[in-house]
């Protein structure tokens, strides 16, 4: 199941890091909330779209063979629960934050939680 779990991740957030990094007007018009972060920058949406394939590739990774990619696995799951908490941060200090968390929640919560969870059960087997 955790394999599963990886890939369908991993294939959600690399659809996501094509996008934003062979259409990046596009990616920035469609997602909702974006728009509101700040005027259109192609470099840097491609720049977290480059993260976000980082991301794909780790959980991909451990999907396809557990032992040898949890590392990667580990990093993706770091970049996602930071840019998480970027998340709660912007969240708690605006002024609709149930809204905000309400509509990241998708996309950037459960995702995050879910490589984390991922992550921090790879380690713990790990360690056994």
């Amino acid at each position: 199941m955790k394999r599963i779990v990886a890939g369908l991740l991993a294939v959600f957030l690399a659809a996501n890091a094509a996008s934003m990094l062979i259409a990046p007007l596009p990616w920035y018009d469609a997602v909702p909330g974006v728009v509101a972060t700040g005027p259109f920058n192609a470099h840097f949406v491609r720049d977290i779209g480059a993260a976000y394939l980082v991301a794909a590739i780790g959980l991909g990774w451990f999907a396809w063979r557990p032992r040898e990619g949890w590392p990667a696995l580990t990093a993706g799951a770091l970049f996602l629960t930071f840019h998480a908490a970027i998340h709660v941060y912007d969240a708690a200090c605006g002024t609709r934050p149930l809204q905000d968390v309400m509509r990241d929640f998708v996309g950037v919560y459960l995702t995050a939680a879910l490589a984390l969870t991922l992550a921090l059960m790879a380690a713990k087997r790990q360690e056994a």
